[in-house]
Parts: structure tokens; C-alpha cells; sequence
């Protein structure tokens, strides 16, 4: 599973960045908050999204740092910008699944006043928050583009290390079919290699080409996954074919496709379309 134990630096490294920023309490208290949001990322539901992913994206900011106007602001950003998470169905249907950016940052500007944080400084950071909602950073702010960049980082790692992100994001929706999942993550790899750029900031333009490397030998891969449960479905025991996805075996019962969870199957996407063929939105397996 993705959840490792937190490394001890990680309390002391958040407290230097709060004090950085303007947290005033005393360190106990700070020190508190942060065991709190290690606790949320240590979270059993967390596969991917976990303490390794938390401590990939603070040592990226730490390599873009120097582009950045503030790279302590962007640092707590950090901490906070999945601090809130969920891989429910519901939730992933509606594509409402993984790092809740919204949440996370509503969280922030509750519990950082609450350490002396200015309120200017925690309205800046829930604005760095947001902005890795669907990764879309503004173009004119560094900062955003630092933090978007540093969460998307591990797309550029080595081919053996993709193949454990791939299986960690996987496991984060295990109860999501294997049709479905692999239909939802081929349109979001698309959408991103569609992008004339993945990474906007200058110093993280070093990961585009093994990024696109990677995504680009992921959907040959589960291209091909998917034509083979497909092919299953037409079977003569297509109520229950096992496929294999990413070396585990996953069963998707095909005659069980249509609304689930209480969903209708003209729910629309986040986008504003709606689905087709009768069938519920896909969901969202977010990197």
C-alpha cells in the first residue's frame, strides 16, 4: 500500500515554513497542526495520494524554489493542497475523486489563523490551492505554476517507479470497475498529453519529455487492457470475467453497468456534458 511512515524532518519542516510565513503560536501548537495533516495524509484510504507523495511534492518545490516569489507560501501550500481526499464512488463518478482542492483550502484558512498566520498570507495560499484544481495555473503567477508543477513531478520518474504509481493510483479505486476505471484514465492522460505543455514553470519544463514518455507507454498499455476486458464482456460469462489490470486481478461484472451508488445515469460531467448510452459519468482517477 502507498502509506509509508512520515519521516521525522516533517513536523520541524513545517514549522520552520509557518514561522516563515508569520505563525506566531508557540511551537507545540504548530507542531500540531502539522501531525494533524500527516495524520490526513497517512490515511488508510490513500494509495497514491499518501505521505510519499506529500514528501515527493515538497522536495519539487524545494528544486523550483528559486522561480518561486515565495517559496515558504508555496511550501504550506503544499502541505495543505491534498490534505483532504476521497476515492469514494460517488465522489469519483461525479469527478469529484482524489486530492479535494477545495476542501483542502477552506481547511487551511481555518486552521492557520489559528497559529498567528496572517489573514492575507492564508487567503494567498487557499488561492495556490485552487489553482492545482485541474491544474490550471494562472499564467502570470509563479508561484502557482511551482505548486501545480511539483505535484504533477512524478509523472517525469523512472519507467519502474511509474509502474508503482500507476498500481497506487489504482488501488486508490479498486472498487471502481475495470471498464470504467480504465475508460476514465485514458480520457484524463489524453487530456493531459493534449496539452502543448504539462509543466508551466520554466525550471519544470526539465520533466516534460520523460513525463510524456511515461503517460505515452501508460495508454498503449491500458489501451490494450481495455480492448481485453471488452472482448471479455461479449463472453459467454460476461456477468463476471476477471481481467488483469496492472498485474492484480479485477473483476468487473459487465451486466452490473448503470446507475450506481444512488448516481442517475444523466449526471453530468464537470465539464457540462452528460453521459451516453445510458451509462454513468466515468469516473476519476486523478494523478
Amino acid at each position: 500500500m502507498g502509506v509509508i511512515e512520515a519521516p521525522q524532518w516533517l513536523v520541524p519542516a513545517f514549522t520552520r515554513s509557518a514561522k516563515a510565513i508569520g505563525a506566531d503560536a508557540p511551537t507545540d501548537e504548530i507542531a500540531a497542526v502539522a501531525e494533524a495533516l500527516i495524520a490526513s495524509w497517512s490515511s488508510p484510504d490513500r494509495f497514491h495520494h499518501a505521505i510519499k507523495h506529500l514528501v515527493d511534492v515538497l522536495a519539487s518545490i524545494d528544486q523550483l524554489a528559486e522561480e518561486t516569489h515565495d517559496p515558504d507560501v508555496v511550501r504550506v501550500a503544499g502541505w495543505y493542497h491534498g490534505a483532504e481526499f476521497t476515492a469514494l464512488a460517488r465522489a469519483s463518478y461525479a469527478h469529484k475523486g482524489g486530492e479535494d482542492t477545495m476542501a483542502s483550502a477552506e481547511r487551511a484558512r481555518r486552521e492557520l489563523p489559528a497559529i498567528g498566520v496572517a489573514d492575507a498570507t492564508v487567503e494567498r495560499i487557499a488561492t495556490l490551492i485552487a489553482q492545482i484544481h485541474r491544474h490550471s495555473a494562472s499564467t502570470v503567477d509563479v508561484d502557482a505554476q511551482a505548486l501545480s508543477d511539483a505535484d504533477l513531478a512524478g509523472l517525469a520518474c523512472e519507467p519502474q517507479k511509474y509502474a508503482a504509481y500507476r498500481k497506487n493510483i489504482r488501488a486508490e479505486y479498486a472498487h471502481i470497475p475495470a471498464e470504467d476505471y480504465l475508460e476514465a484514465r485514458i480520457a484524463i492522460l489524453r487530456k493531459l498529453v493534449s496539452r502543448p505543455q504539462i509543466f508551466c514553470s520554466p525550471m519544470g519544463r526539465q520533466w516534460e519529455e520523460p513525463a510524456r514518455e511515461n503517460i505515452t507507454a501508460e495508454l498503449s498499455k491500458l489501451s490494450s487492457e481495455l480492448e481485453r476486458v471488452e472482448a471479455a464482456s461479449q463472453g459467454p460469462d460476461a456477468d463476471a470475467e476477471a481481467a488483469v489490470l496492472d498485474g492484480q486481478s479485477i473483476v468487473t461484472r459487465v451486466s452490473a453497468r448503470g446507475p450506481r451508488d444512488g448516481l442517475s445515469p444523466a449526471s453530468p460531467f464537470d465539464d457540462g456534458s452528460t453521459s451516453t448510452l445510458g451509462r454513468s459519468p466515468r469516473p476519476d482517477p486523478r494523478s
